[in-house]
């Protein structure tokens, strides 16, 4: 540890390492390129992701406080991850149902940053800094790490899978796709006593 590795160390062994530390840098070898040029070298040891993978990390741990801290379960992903704004300013959305616009819109904007950079980078002859793949890289963290809070949050049972208990902002109501008419009702109404007449029959 502690230099360019593919220059001056050869093939990496993690079990010269602790156990901790053999873990913390086989994650990095899964999750990143580790480029010497592109990562810091702190204590004399290069990090085990390159600066833009610790700002997306920073990114998704503050993404996930934010939800931690003004996040509900309100369903859905998309209005769980909204619920993290206030109620009065994403009631425009609701009036003119651009949910789905505003929670994964938004987060397309928060990895837009990375897209670019990066996308500039590997296609021309522009070359990044560490300190704008740290700062590209958070935003990315951040929607990365609402969308994952909102996946986990949006769950129907709370709520008894009854979409009309949960509340949302411009007094919306959640409604299912598919509303049965009054004829699908009576026709499920008939087959149930059908079946228990048979039932009542059979015994």
């Amino acid at each position: 540890m502690g230099h360019d590795q593919a220059q001056h160390g050869g093939k990496f062994a993690w079990s010269e390492l602790d156990i901790f530390s053999a873990f913390v840098y086989g994650f990095g070898d899964l999750n990143c390129h580790q480029k010497h040029e592109r990562s810091w070298v702190i204590n004399e040891n290069q990090m085990p992701v390159c600066t833009r993978d610790i700002g997306i990390f920073a990114g998704i741990f503050v993404g996930g406080l934010i939800f931690r801290k003004r996040g509900l379960n309100r369903w859905t992903i998309r209005d769980s991850i909204i619920s993290v704004l206030p109620d009065e300013k994403v009631e425009p959305f609701y009036f003119n149902d651009r949910r789905f616009l505003l929670a994964f819109g938004g987060i397309a904007l928060l990895l837009l940053p990375t897209a670019l950079d990066g996308g500039i980078q590997a296609v021309s002859d522009y070359e990044s800094t560490n300190i704008k793949r740290l700062i590209t890289g958070f935003p990315m963290g951040v929607g990365v790490g609402l969308l994952f809070a909102g996946v986990f949050a949006a769950n129907p049972k709370p709520f008894e899978f009854d979409a009309g208990r949960v509340i949302l902002p411009a007094n919306a109501r959640l409604v299912p796709s598919v509303e049965p008419t009054d004829d699908k009702i009576s026709e499920i109404a008939t087959q149930t006593e059908t079946d228990t007449t048979a039932g009542d029959s059979e015994e």
